[in-house]
């Protein structure tokens, strides 16, 4: 964008004839013009045009609409719903923000009401929001958040679903049955979603479900086949809901002279009766991830739980930044 000004042009000449004035002719104006970088915001402050001393107006600022209240690198947002908000805040603090301000109160019929409290015109939009219990009430949630989104203008909308509810019902195992996964898959992208970031599918088929991209991470690291006698045995799974698999397991493992048995999993849905089993002392250490809030009655002494917000958040800035979520190791990301 040239910015172009002109110095004072020569005044009028008077010359003194016979008594009489007589002006000359004004010379013609010299216009110079000067090609400046693109408009930047350095350091939050509004970008200014620099005009030269010499300019008849200065200096010049263009009338740039800035909200000081935006942080000066970004159009990446981070919205909580109310299922999981501990690991939200723990995603914003990773990346270096804070959540976006939403509103999301209950009516007393049930009913759920979202106001998002700041602009996200043009911006990409991270909602983080897991289906886990109660899940019809949470998955709702998500689908009203990423309407709000979708009519204020949001760019980009992803639904960032940590523990993906309906996972289990991905297939039909006899007639007349509903495949759920597919239904909930298709409410989420009608809703408005352009992106779907998940945490350990039941089933990796559940990605086809979409007819958006899907990114699927992964918080299980090991596993352990063979002979255990004597040895250590590690029993993983994507999630734990009343235990009963994976206590019969253990008491195998047991049987067929394990030394310790360790149970890992990504999700803990915990229903009962999950704790009882769990804590009988067939395990030497129960190994969770935050995916699903725990409340204080489901703890339990062999109880150890790690965050995913490391992952999940270098996750959502690769997938902001345009980067490969899938190349690169995660090893380096301190998932604790």
């Amino acid at each position: 964008m040239p910015l172009c000004h002109s110095p004072t042009s020569a005044a009028a000449v008077a010359a003194h004839s016979g008594g009489l004035l007589r002006r000359s002719r004004p010379a013609p104006a010299v216009v110079r013009c000067k090609k400046i970088d693109s408009l930047r915001a350095i350091n939050g402050a509004p970008p200014c045009i620099p005009v030269s001393d010499r300019s008849l107006l200065t200096p010049v600022t263009l009338p740039v609409f800035w909200d000081p209240n935006m942080r000066n690198d970004t159009r990446l947002r981070i919205f909580s719903g109310t299922a999981n908000p501990s690991l939200s805040q723990e995603i914003a603090s990773y990346l270096g923000l804070e959540l976006g301000k939403i509103n999301i109160k209950r009516f007393a019929d049930g009913e759920i009401y979202v106001q998002l409290q700041e602009s996200v015109r043009g911006c990409d939009v991270f909602l983080v929001q897991p289906t886990c219990p109660p899940a019809n009430e949470n998955l709702m949630e998500l689908l009203i958040m990423i309407d709000a989104c979708r009519r204020a203008s949001a760019k980009n909308i992803t639904a960032v679903i940590p523990y993906f509810g309906y996972a289990r019902a991905d297939r039909k195992s006899q007639g007349r049955e509903s495949i759920a996964a597919k239904l909930v898959a298709n409410m989420i992208t009608e809703a408005g979603a352009n992106r779907v970031l998940v945490c350990d599918l039941h089933s990796s088929q559940a990605m086809g479900y979409f007819d958006i991209p899907v990114d699927h991470v992964y918080g299980q690291v090991m596993n352990l086949i063979g002979d255990v006698r004597g040895k250590v045995a590690v029993m993983m799974d994507d999630m734990i809901d009343t235990a009963g698999t994976i206590a019969k397991g253990a008491e195998l493992l047991h049987q067929e002279g394990a030394r310790e048995v360790y149970a890992c999993c990504t999700h803990a849905v915990f229903s009962p009766p999950a704790i009882e089993r769990l804590s009988s002392g067939l395990f030497q250490e129960v190994i969770i991830t935050n995916t699903i809030p725990l409340k204080g009655e489901k703890s339990f002494p062999q109880l150890t739980i790690l965050s995913v917000a490391n992952l999940l958040g270098e996750t959502i800035w690769r997938v902001h930044d345009d980067c490969s979520v899938g190349h690169e190791p995660y090893s380096s990301l301190d998932i604790d």
